[in-house]
């Protein structure tokens, strides 16, 4: 079940000072993220590690990034936000379709 939890954040990949929402959970500027839920907002997993935005795609009308934890390899959709850089979502959409073909 979600849990909302207003925290502000430093960005463990590139420092950007993140201000969180309560739903934030990725830094808008690289996208990264950090493994602290097993549900979103319940700061309930235990590893805590960097999470390397691998892919972006659409569902809807919305774009979707996929974190890959870099320690535990866990896999986890988010959905991006207004305030997520666009070149950086285009780059990861743009890979993601290389490595199709």
């Amino acid at each position: 079940m979600f849990r909302r939890v207003i925290e502000d954040f430093d960005c463990v990949q590139c420092g950007h000072a993140v201000s969180g929402n309560g739903y934030t959970n990725h830094c808008p500027k690289c996208l990264w993220s950090v493994h602290v839920d097993e549900d979103p907002g319940d700061r309930a997993a235990d590893c805590g590690k960097p999470m390397k935005p691998v892919h972006a795609f659409l569902k809807g009308e919305r774009i979707r990034i996929t974190h890959e934890c870099t320690a535990c390899g866990l896999r986890k959709n988010v959905n991006s936000v207004r305030a997520d850089d666009y070149d950086q979502i285009l780059t990861l959409m743009r890979a993601s379709a290389e490595r199709m073909f």
